[in-house]
């Protein structure tokens, strides 16, 4: 009898355990009790009281208010990290129970990606996601780079495909595209004629360049820089195919990435790699993050070696961390 009695008390802790950590999660995500409350269709105090019982039992305090708010101790913060890919896998589990065996019905995918991806290396991914899950809702949000990651980081978004250049330390990133630099100008250009056209030989005309806040205008700052040139920007004008138009009518030249070139563009163009790195573009996750079934779903069918090259990171990030 004693042994039973054990038994189902061990059975009530780790069910009330769940609801606290529900609890704590929700109040991390929302910053609010009341907030929380609501989206887990419970009473305020019952959630207060959830989260008190997960304090006192642990012997740690996970908030601090502020306000109306709360916000994460460093304690909190930690359990959080620990208990949120746990509530997440709990909530999910019959979705992917379900996708093991090829089967996924209903849910949501949100993906964040800036206006080139989604034109030029998403449709086709999107096209045959669709076709194989079509019960699957797709939320794809066009966005900058800087959107994408703060949706990430507030579960906005499952995943981002895009380019990076420095990546955060709570960020994974694994680049599976790359495409070439390719200067293009008009077809009377100055330019247009040259076999070859050097970095020295772009600096006099102007370009036309993604908004100043954006990678493009970072990295091609670095590459000139590197070569003791400086370039100059006649027009700043947002999204590739924008800017094709515009060195179509002559007012700049423009370096590009290849991604956006479809061979039928009435332009002159001349490959850079002999000075400019590809870019490379990838998916791009939060670190920690319990990946819906969609969202392994899509990474699979968009980058097959995203997850084992996840495992390697971890192994490796692990390994130095013993150090």
């Amino acid at each position: 009898m004693a042994g039973t009695g054990k038994g189902r008390g061990q059975v009530y802790y780790k069910q009330n355990r769940l609801k606290q950590l529900r609890a704590f999660c929700m109040a991390a995500k929302t910053g609010s009790i009341s907030q929380a409350a609501e989206r887990l269709f419970q009473s305020q105090p019952t959630v207060t009281l959830q989260i008190q019982a997960l304090e006192r039992e642990m012997g740690i305090t996970v908030f601090e208010r502020r306000g109306r708010r709360v916000v994460l101790t460093p304690e909190g913060r930690v359990l959080h990290e620990l208990a949120q890919p746990l509530v997440d896998g709990i909530e999910g589990l019959e979705q992917e129970f379900h996708a093991r065996f090829g089967r996924l019905e209903g849910g949501e995918l949100h993906i964040a990606a800036g206006e080139s991806t989604t034109l030029y290396i998403l449709p086709e991914y999107i096209k045959r996601f669709a076709d194989t899950y079509p019960d699957v809702e797709i939320k794809l949000h066009n966005v900058t780079g800087r959107d994408g990651m703060a949706m990430l980081r507030a579960d906005q978004a499952d995943l981002a495909v895009g380019s990076m250049l420095d990546i955060p330390d709570d960020i994974v990133y694994h680049p599976t595209f790359s495409y070439s630099p390719v200067l293009i100008t008009s077809l009377d250009h100055p330019l247009a004629k040259k076999k070859r056209v050097t970095l020295e030989e772009i600096c006099p005309y102007g370009l036309i360049l993604p908004p100043r806040h954006l990678a493009t205008w970072r990295f091609l700052e670095l590459v000139f820089k590197q070569h003791g040139l400086e370039f100059q920007v006649s027009l700043e004008a947002g999204g590739w195919e924008i800017i094709k138009k515009y060195v179509a009518l002559g007012l700049g030249v423009s370096i590009v990435s290849g991604i956006c070139l479809t061979g039928e563009e009435a332009l002159a163009q001349h490959p850079l790699d002999e000075w400019i790195p590809k870019r490379s573009y990838g998916v791009v996750v939060r670190r920690g993050k319990f990946l819906s079934p969609q969202a392994r779903a899509f990474i699979d069918m968009i980058d097959p070696e995203f997850f084992s090259f996840q495992k390697k990171e971890a192994a490796t990030g692990a390994a130095s961390e013993g150090r």
